[in-house]
């Protein structure tokens, strides 16, 4: 079993796709353990975003994802990180797949309506970052 961290982005939220995303993660046998609606801390999404200091995009990223409300989800499975990765499809949203999120709701780069961690070690870190009270076992 595996837990992930899966980020709705300001634009998922203001567009109420909090429960489109998350009914299709549970529809793949994934359960969302921990679940939390949040105006992200500056530092939070700094600390988040910290390989990509420097880069040109990094001070975008960040205003982006505290310019709104934002869901943090803990999602726990077999497989968890790579099922989800795939659920949320490509990067650029007019490069994913039809049936993934991106592929199915999104149309851009900047507003592709999800984060969801990497890796493992990326979900071990990134979920102590944005859940830092602990999830259930």
């Amino acid at each position: 079993m595996e837990t992930t961290l899966v980020l709705i982005k300001p634009g998922g939220v203001a567009r109420n796709l909090i429960g489109e995303i998350t009914r299709r993660i549970e529809l793949r046998g994934l359960e969302v353990v921990g679940l939390k609606l949040m105006q992200a801390p500056r530092s939070t999404v700094e600390e988040h975003y910290a390989e990509h200091v420097g880069k040109p995009f990094y001070q975008g990223v960040c205003d982006y994802l505290t310019s709104g409300p934002v869901v943090a989800m803990a999602v726990r499975g077999t497989n968890a990180v790579k099922a989800v990765r795939a659920m949320m499809g490509a990067t650029n949203p007019i490069e994913a797949a039809p049936g993934t999120v991106r592929g199915d709701l999104a149309l851009s780069i900047e507003d592709n309506l999800t984060h969801s961690s990497s890796d493992a070690e990326a979900a071990e870190r990134e979920l102590k970052l944005w859940f830092p009270e602990g999830l259930p076992r």
